[in-house]
């Protein structure tokens, strides 16, 4: 228990020095010195900056899909379920906002192949969750038939340039505030025509 606690300090040092340094400019030692861990505590659990840099990646992508697939249990219908998604992703942004900062401005680095294929379980496991709400709903015809990417790309997408001017201090406004255009627009392009006065 006090090993795994020492590996959640280490990632959260490396989640504050990579926000106030950069990928970059972070240094083993800088991260050792926010978590109070010793050299050898870091190397224990990560041979390099590069290595802890992946397993926050990944760390943080499984905490933003959580917050993201929470909102459909239990399943909400299309119109709901179009809204929490959005209203989920925008909120997570802002109140995890340096953990949004990383995953979707800092992180964006080679990682290794073991990252690679725990991003790729993470996706496929976010999308199956995804998947178990949405094709019922697609088969009684409440949403519109496509791509599960494409599909996604229309939740997202859209609200992803206001996040990251946000996130990139372009704007400070919350990007929240948009959050019902946003939840309009979606309906109209994830719902047949006819269920949108409904």
């Amino acid at each position: 228990m006090v090993a795994l606690s020492v590996r959640d300090d280490l990632l959260a040092a490396g989640l504050a020095v990579f926000d106030r340094e950069g990928l970059g400019g972070a240094t083993v030692a800088a991260i050792r010195a926010q978590a109070g861990v010793s050299n050898g505590s870091f190397f224990h659990f990560f041979e390099s900056k590069r290595e802890l840099a992946g397993a926050l990646f990944v760390e943080v992508l499984r905490h933003y899909h959580a917050a993201l697939l929470a909102v459909l249990d239990p399943a909400p219908p299309a119109r709901e379920g179009i809204a929490a998604l959005i209203g989920a992703h925008l909120d997570w942004v802002v109140n995890s906002r340096r953990e949004a900062r990383y995953l979707f401005e800092l992180s964006r680095n080679e990682w290794s192949e073991a990252v690679r294929e725990a991003q790729r379980t993470e996706n496929a496991r976010f999308a199956e969750g995804i998947e178990r709400w949405r094709a019922p709903l697609v088969a009684s015809g409440e949403l519109l038939a496509m791509t599960p990417a494409l599909f996604a790309s229309q939740i997202i997408g859209p609200a992803q340039i206001f996040c990251r001017a946000y996130l990139a201090a372009r704007d400070r406004a919350d990007p929240r505030q948009h959050g019902e255009a946003l939840i309009a627009c979606a309906i109209r392009a994830l719902t047949p025509s006819e269920r949108i006065a409904s």
